[in-house]
Order: structure tokens, then C-alpha cells, then sequence
């Protein structure tokens, strides 16, 4: 099956574990709208290199809400890489992360922004 739909997000930088890492770390507040109506929230840590357009980054968010009218919670598992501006990211939902009418989701998600900065999603996923 497939969800789709926009999204908001808002990211709030956070302390590292350790200052010295070189690493960033940032909190996420997601609201998702469409097909999947839920809310989310989760922790990044990103790495920018000295090279123009090379960075990395991980996260874990736990969403909360409706999936085709469908309730309960599961969890986004992130991984991006940008290498000299070519970016590659994976985003899968983490394996019997769900729960209540969303036992059993398994899928991936791919994150769009347009030209204005405006994310949408396209969630490709299977449900026992």
C-alpha cells in the first residue's frame, strides 16, 4: 500500500554527549497530514564535513496517530548521506516497532521538498 502526503517539521539543536564529537544533535517535532495524520517526535545526530556539500546524518522518531484511518504508534528509523551534494537517505519503519491497529507495519518512507522548502512524504507499506 501507499500513504502520501506534507508534512511540518520543526528541529531544535540539542547538546551533544560529548562537545568535543564534532557531532550536531537536534530535536524533532514532525506533524504529519494525508493519509498518515499523526505527530512525531524524535533525536538526530548529523555530521557536516570541511567539504562543500558532504554530510551525514542518523535518527529515530516515534510516530504517533493514523495510517488510513488506522491507530497507533510506530518508529522511523533514519539514514542519510550527502556526498559532494549527492544525497542518498533511507527512512524504514523499524522492524515490530508498531502497535494496536499498526502491529506488524513494515515499509519505507521518502521525504520530498520542493523548491519553497515544503516536505511532503510518500510512505510505501504493508500491514499483516
Amino acid at each position: 500500500m501507499q500513504a502520501s502526503g506534507i508534512f511540518t517539521v520543526k528541529l531544535e539543536p540539542q547538546s551533544p554527549a560529548h562537545a568535543d564529537s564534532g557531532l550536531g544533535r537536534m530535536g524533532i517535532d514532525k506533524r504529519f497530514s494525508g493519509d498518515l495524520e499523526a505527530h512525531s517526535l524524535g533525536e538526530m545526530l548529523a555530521y557536516r564535513s570541511a567539504v562543500d556539500g558532504s554530510a551525514g546524518y542518523v535518527a529515530m522518531e516515534r510516530v504517533a496517530g493514523a495510517l488510513h484511518g488506522r491507530h497507533g504508534t510506530f518508529v522511523l528509523q533514519h539514514s542519510g548521506t550527502m556526498d559532494r551534494g549527492a544525497s542518498a537517505l533511507l527512512v524504514s519503519v523499524v522492524p515490530d516497532s508498531g502497535t494496536e491497529e499498526l502491529s506488524g507495519l513494515t515499509g519505507t518512507l521518502a521525504i520530498h521538498i520542493d523548491a519553497q522548502g515544503g516536505h511532503s512524504y510518500t510512505f510505501d507499506y504493508q500491514l499483516p
